[in-house]
């Protein structure tokens, strides 16, 4: 690289990260801060502790988008000072110390201007996600749980929690189903990039033969809502039942029907949860699961979306797929509507989603702004 592109990429990037922290608005949220703390030294603010634990989690949101936004800051003084020092004194040792640093502001660079782009409603709340695995058997069940794995390793990289509430295993291997509680900021927001068909080629396991196998597995993504959103829920539609929580057997195998399934009726929403201790918790937890579902419902339904929730939810199968994990014979994920392509399979199992996320989140937004 030449020093005249490199100050040129320089410039470019301290134009785009003023650009973001415009929109970030400092200030705003050092007020917003200063007023939530005022709020918290009350006498009497852990009365309601619900509302306190919400509040306190909103300032500790806060205070990381003020950490972010400072190293932003710290980020386009750095760019600057290597502008300067080149300009005035240049040297082939600073000018190599440089150009990894341009590297690693670039990409620091890009996730924070993705993450301005997450200013949809609940992009910032956390996410209740599931996977199902297609149609079959073996196969598409093991495919269903090397997904979860994958976004288990994305969550622990982005310093999300992941908690699996509910998983149906398979027969021989695998998972026929999960739902997962994925927390932390912007979950939903990047998660949502997810919601569809997966299809995985390869070389069977299961197969003796060793023939090239194409698998399935359906994946979809809710918002996990606040206390203070009012869903209407009438008991006479739930249908309630309870089992035996399935586990790892031995002296943790569980012989109460503390596991809890909830049905509603009039939308036919199953949920189920059975990682709790009490058949208490599970039915609180199946409820706040089974709210946000039917609050998105009936979001939907109102705003008369193109594509509805269960409209999402296509045949698990050939001409519905949005990304293909090709393991054989060749290496390749490939998104199908942003045409993102990575060539290392392995990493990407790894939980190297987010060139797919932002590549989404990109196409979403120029979406949004064209229409």
């Amino acid at each position: 690289m030449e020093y005249i592109d490199f100050k040129n990429e320089a410039n470019d990037l301290i134009d785009k990260i003023t650009e973001i922290l415009k929109l970030m608005d400092l200030q705003q949220k050092n007020d917003e801060v200063k007023n939530l703390e005022t709020e918290m030294n009350t006498p009497g603010f852990w009365n309601d502790q619900d509302q306190a634990r919400k509040i306190s989690k909103n300032v500790a949101q806060i205070r990381d988008e003020i950490a972010h936004i400072e190293h932003l800051e710290a980020t386009k003084d750095e760019l600057e000072t290597y502008i300067t020092f080149l300009d005035e004194d240049f040297t082939q040792e600073l000018f190599e110390e440089a150009i990894p640093a341009l590297t690693r502001i670039s990409q620091f660079v890009e996730k924070a201007e993705i993450e301005v782009l997450l200013n949809e409603k609940y992009d910032h709340n956390d996410a209740i996600f599931t996977i199902h695995a297609g149609a079959g058997g073996t196969e598409a069940q093991d495919w269903a749980q090397m997904l979860m794995r994958m976004y288990m390793h994305w969550a622990e990289d982005s310093g999300y929690t992941f908690n699996v509430i509910d998983s149906l295993a398979g027969e021989e291997a695998g998972i026929k189903s999960a739902t997962v509680e994925i927390a932390g900021n912007l979950a939903f927001g990047k998660l949502k990039s997810e919601i569809g068909i997966h299809r995985l080629v390869r070389i069977s396991p299961f197969n003796a033969q060793g023939k090239r196998q194409t698998s399935f597995a359906s994946v979809f993504v809710y918002p996990e809502l606040d206390d203070d959103i009012e869903v209407d829920i009438d008991t006479k539609d739930l249908k309630i039942d309870t089992y035996r929580s399935s586990g790892a057997g031995g002296q943790h195998v569980n012989t109460t029907d503390s596991a809890v399934r909830i049905t509603h009726l009039p939308t036919n929403i199953v949920v189920s949860c059975q990682n709790e201790r009490s058949q208490i918790q599970n039915r609180e937890k199946a409820m706040a699961i089974l709210k946000s579902r039917l609050y998105q419902h009936y979001e939907e339904l109102r705003e008369q979306e193109k594509k509805s929730t269960e409209a999402s939810k296509t045949e698990i199968g050939w001409g519905n797929q949005i990304r293909s994990y090709v393991f054989q014979p060749y290496q390749q994920v490939k998104d199908l509507r942003t045409n993102h392509v990575i060539g290392q399979v392995d990493k990407v199992m790894d939980g190297g989603l987010d060139p797919f996320i932002y590549a989404w989140l990109k196409m979403s937004a120029k979406t949004r702004m064209n229409g």
